[in-house]
């Protein structure tokens, strides 16, 4: 679907402050071992790592440089819950079961704690994240979520911020209140990608960059071919995304690659930045095509938004965003920007995570759709579950439909910015 024809790594804040890494080196010759996991993001070195602490002889191969996609380039955001909201789950699945993928999803955002603590990976994990409400019907919905979470999905203690309550900890007038979740929250996704990297490795995966996976033969001992080397193995793991072109051409249809944007804006210092954000919450709003934002470590302002289908970065990309952003916050027309960077997503039809199983020993983890942080490390955890002989739970992701993108190969781009246009409509009005 995409390739990966620039290798380095986006030039993003992220990039520059990036932990160090021994890059790994591309595969040559033949590999033998249990499990060939194709993708050195999130969710390849969620699996990766979870299948070596199961005891599994793990290879896995990456087409670029670890984090190389939207693991590390995305928003940084780690929110409770799936980009298709619950409703979508729960009219496909019944109540149980949706209860079920919430609490999962719950989980998500511990397994991230965990490994941060675990391994000790310098990556800014910081807690507190709020929805806010650009408009009153989005208030009301807002209010409608915190007593369903709570009353259904037994998820206490977020708190409904009206305008004052908001604006006491967030310095914009644009929003007429907010959700205030404590449990979720934020993190620097590259060094966590790397830190997830380490961990692998040094559990004793196996891990190839510069290595596209170019051929997938199926069969009791599947073969992962690259242009140098194979991988022969018992098990597959493909977490491949917006990357996986033609390497499986019934799960490309199932998904499209999203564009998003970030700037960071230079340094403003830690009293101008607590001025803007209080608490050192993460924000997104409520809008179909959404900004979302956060300070670093460092004291930027990191605001991300803007959504494209067509395979182009926006025209004057640092201009367009820093409109949106003084939008937000006026106040910052001072303020330079010092980076500007996109990247991909792979979306599905219906927003819900894509999990599933070819021929009985592949499997394949994608669909993450704008919520992957966290997500991406309970994949990790639930394939590797099935692996060892226990797919309850990654069974569960199965039971979801996904339908491919309507149009074809050719047509499904220019019917899916017509529909964004729709969406996008509706967030003006």
């Amino acid at each position: 679907m995409l390739s990966f024809a620039h290798q380095a790594h986006a030039p993003s804040y992220y990039a520059a402050t990036a932990l160090p890494w021994e890059p790994g080196a591309a595969l040559q010759g033949r590999v033998d071992c249990d499990v060939c996991v194709v993708g050195g993001g999130l969710a390849g070195l969620s699996a990766a790592l979870n299948l070596r602490e199961r005891g599994f002889s793990v290879a896995l191969l990456e087409g670029a440089s670890i984090g190389f996609g939207a693991s590390g380039r995305n928003g940084g955001q780690v929110i409770a819950g799936y980009a298709c909201g619950i409703d979508t789950l729960s009219a496909q699945l019944g109540d149980g079961l949706a209860r079920q993928m919430w609490d999962m999803s719950v989980e998500a955002v511990e397994i991230i704690e965990q490994r941060v603590s675990r391994h000790r990976i310098d990556c800014d994990w910081r807690r507190g994240y709020v929805s806010v409400a650009v408009k009153p019907r989005h208030m009301r919905e807002l209010e409608d979520w915190q007593r369903e979470a709570e009353q259904v999905y037994g998820y206490g203690g977020m708190q409904l911020w009206g305008k004052a309550e908001l604006g006491a900890r967030l310095a914009s007038e644009r929003y007429q209140g907010g959700l205030f979740d404590p449990r979720s929250g934020h993190l620097h996704p590259l060094n966590y990608t790397l830190g997830l990297a380490r961990a692998a490795r040094e559990a004793g995966v196996a891990i190839y960059e510069q290595s596209p996976a170019l051929r997938l033969t199926r069969g009791a001992r599947p073969q992962v071919a690259t242009e140098r080397g194979v991988v022969n193995c018992g098990q597959v793991v493909l977490a491949c995304n917006s990357y996986i072109g033609a390497l499986v051409p019934e799960l490309e249809r199932k998904i499209m690659p999203a564009g998003t944007y970030v700037i960071a804006t230079e340094p403003l210092g830690k009293e101008r930045a607590a001025a803007l954000i209080a608490n050192d919450m993460a924000v997104c709003d409520t809008n179909f095509v959404l900004d979302y934002y956060r300070l670093s470590a460092d004291h930027r302002l990191l605001f991300g938004g803007k959504v494209s289908y067509s395979g182009h970065e926006p025209a004057n990309l640092a201009a367009g965003m820093r409109n949106d952003m003084l939008r937000v916050f006026p106040q910052l027309a001072d303020v330079k920007i010092d980076y500007a960077w996109g990247g991909y997503c792979d979306i599905t039809v219906n927003r819900a995570p894509d999990f599933g199983r070819l021929d009985g020993n592949i499997y394949y983890l994608q669909g993450f759709s704008g919520h992957g942080v966290n997500i991406t490390g309970l994949a990790g955890k639930v394939v590797a579950e099935a692996v060892a002989g226990d797919a309850s739970r990654f069974d569960l992701f199965g039971r979801i439909r996904h339908n491919d993108f309507p149009g074809g190969k050719w047509l499904r781009t220019p019917a899916l910015v017509l529909g964004m246009a729709y969406f996008r409509m509706r967030d003006y009005l």
